[in-house]
This record gives structure tokens, C-alpha cells and sequence, in this order.
């Protein structure tokens, strides 16, 4: 195992000490990707994650702050009042900082601890919707990559329509539908000639608001874009995206069905690491880019868990947000007065 708190000390993360945003506002860093679940290889990209208190002046004053990104080390730290939000929603890559083990932690303050003693506040069944919705997009992912090199080019795009149907679905589930437009998604005969069919669309729509027609035609985008850059270079390229898609979707349901039965985050799959790498290193790929009908016995079997898993979990439907805004004004408040300073010793 790498010596990750010797690398935060490099020249290469002074933004951690120097970002006034960050600095002595640090509160929790650590570990994310392969080497937060266990499942890195020789080569696996460093990724940290990390929450940072509010200033006073984004809690008080004109400034802001939700998250701060170093693209060049692989580092995002969140604002604490927005990783409260994500955390009450159960969102999978944000959650994941509350299940590390210890030694996964590279900055752990006083405030830090506090957090994790209290990570109980944001669990509730919201996790099954928020894990389900994720590991749904993974196994589209999945699908639209096996559909690629495995089907002819008709009967491939007739694929990718009914995953960008599939997509539609979350949308109006979250939007509330089409009421003040339509869209109708067809194929026909292909204008690219690189084509023979494709996929035509027809839509119309009357005062929408700009931000909802955005992100609907975001979502079909992102599935089409999707499909299209798996593979797109190598074959020992194409393996290793498929095979990392089917190792996350069965991790996913790994700490869904976790938090919705034992009520812990568990990011770290000890347990499971022969299962995750096997599928990780091609142990359920067939030379034609479909999986091995086990495959789908385990994906199949983790839908049951955390199908049963959501209907008897004893956690509460919504997160009690009295008791987590009672902590969320207690930790501001020391931001704002500066008494978390005390024992901040990283720093």
C-alpha cells in the first residue's frame, strides 16, 4: 500500500494547506475509487476525497462555496452544508467518506470525528432509490457496451433507444412528466450514411423552463455518449470498461443492501474482494463480450437482497431532520466562532 499521507505532503497537494478555502478548514480527507474499496491494481488512479468546513463569510457574508476540484491530483473536497445535503440523500459517491476504515482516513479532526460518530443521522431508505438509480445506470452502461460488439449495427441502435427510453423514465419520474410538451423517439432509415437506421426524435414543448429542457436532453445525451465512448480504442480497452462496469454495479448493491440491513456504510468490500476482483480481472467475460450466465445468477440475486432489503429495513423512511439540523447549526456555529481550531492539529 501506497504512503498516501507522505503524498499529501508533496508539493504537488499544497493546495490543501494553501487553498484558503481549505487549509485549517479541512476536517475530513480520504481515500476514494479502487483504493477506497479495496479493488486497485498496480495502476489504479489516486483519488481523495475530503469535506471542508464553511467559511464564515459563505455562512454570513457574499461568498460561497459547495466544492473545490483539483483536477490534477484526482481531489474533490465538499463544503460541509453541501455534503450534508448529498448525505441526507443518500448519494453513493459522497456517503462513501463515512464508511472508510481508519487508516483509509488521511485528515481526521475533532469535527471530522464528530461527523462519522453521527453518520447514523443520514441513513434511511432514501438509500435504496439513490443505490438503485446509480447501479441502474451502471447496468445501461454495461448493457450498451455488450450491445456494441456484440449486436449488428440495426438491431444496436434499436438498443440504445430503449435505453434512452429507459432514461426518459427516471426523468419524468422526476420531473413530472411532459406536461407542457411531447417527445416521440423512433427509428427509420439512417441520413448518416454511415448508417443503416438510427434514431429520429420528434418533440415539441411550450414554456418549459430552460433548466428542465437542459437536463432532459442531458440525459438522452449522456446515454448515447455512453454507448459510443466504451471501446472506442482497443480491445484490452473494451475489456477492461466492461469489466470494471460489472465490478461497480454488483459493489453498488454490496453497500446498498449494507446500509439498508445492518444500517452501516461499509466502503472498504474486504469480504467480497475475491468476488469484485474476479470480475475486475475478466473471470465472468466471454470472448464474444457477453458474461457467463453466473454473472447474472449474482446480479440477479443482489436485485432480491436489495429488493427485500428496502421492504424490511428498519431504517426510517426519511432522515430525522430536526436531529440533523440541530447538528448541522452546532457544527456552523463553531465554524463561524473558530473554536474547531482547537485540536485541529493537521494543519
Amino acid at each position: 500500500m501506497k504512503d498516501f499521507k507522505a503524498l499529501i505532503q508533496t508539493g504537488e497537494y499544497d493546495f490543501l494547506r494553501k487553498e484558503e478555502k481549505l487549509g485549517r478548514n479541512l476536517i475530513l480527507l480520504g481515500l476514494g475509487g479502487s483504493y477506497a474499496y479495496g479493488t486497485y491494481q498496480e495502476n489504479s488512479d489516486i483519488d481523495f476525497r475530503g469535506i471542508a468546513l464553511n467559511r464564515p463569510s459563505d455562512l454570513l457574508g457574499l461568498t460561497s462555496f459547495e466544492q473545490y476540484e483539483d483536477d490534477n491530483t484526482d481531489t474533490v473536497i465538499y463544503s460541509f452544508n453541501k455534503m450534508v445535503k448529498l448525505l441526507l440523500e443518500c448519494n453513493p459517491n459522497t456517503c462513501e467518506i463515512l464508511g472508510l476504515e481508519e487508516e483509509q482516513y488521511l485528515i481526521k479532526t475533532g469535527l471530522g470525528q464528530e461527523l462519522l460518530d453521527r453518520k447514523a443521522l443520514f441513513l434511511s431508505k432514501r438509500a435504496a432509490k439513490s443505490f438503485g438509480g446509480y447501479a441502474g445506470a451502471q447496468l445501461r452502461r454495461l448493457q450498451n457496451a455488450i450491445a456494441r460488439d456484440a449486436l449488428p449495427q440495426q438491431e444496436r441502435e434499436r438498443h440504445i433507444l430503449n435505453s434512452v427510453r429507459n432514461a426518459l423514465e427516471d426523468f419524468e419520474r422526476r420531473y413530472g412528466g411532459f406536461s407542457k410538451g411531447n417527445i416521440h423517439l423512433y427509428i427509420d432509415k439512417a441520413e448518416n450514411p454511415e448508417l443503416e437506421t438510427e434514431i429520429f426524435v420528434d418533440a415539441s414543448c411550450r414554456h418549459m423552463p430552460l433548466r428542465d429542457y437542459e437536463n432532459m436532453w442531458s440525459v438522452m445525451h449522456n446515454v448515447v455518449k455512453d454507448y459510443d465512448k466504451i471501446g472506442k480504442r482497443n480491445r484490452k480497452k473494451d475489456d477492461n470498461h466492461l469489466n470494471k462496469h460489472a465490478m461497480h454495479l454488483i459493489r453498488l448493491f454490496m453497500m446498498a443492501v449494507d446500509i439498508l440491513e445492518k444500517g452501516e456504510i461499509i466502503t472498504c468490500r474486504r469480504q467480497e474482494l475475491d468476488l469484485l476482483l474476479k470480475i475486475r480481472s475478466g473471470g465472468f467475460l466471454r470472448e464474444d463480450k457477453t458474461f457467463v450466465p453466473e454473472f447474472y445468477d449474482i446480479l440477479e440475486d443482489y436485485e432480491k437482497r436489495l429488493e427485500k432489503a428496502s421492504r424490511e429495513s428498519r431504517l426510517p423512511d426519511n432522515p430525522d431532520m430536526e436531529k440533523v439540523e440541530e447538528f448541522v447549526e452546532y457544527v456552523n456555529r463553531k465554524a463561524i466562532e473558530g473554536d474547531y481550531l482547537e485540536g485541529n492539529t493537521w494543519y
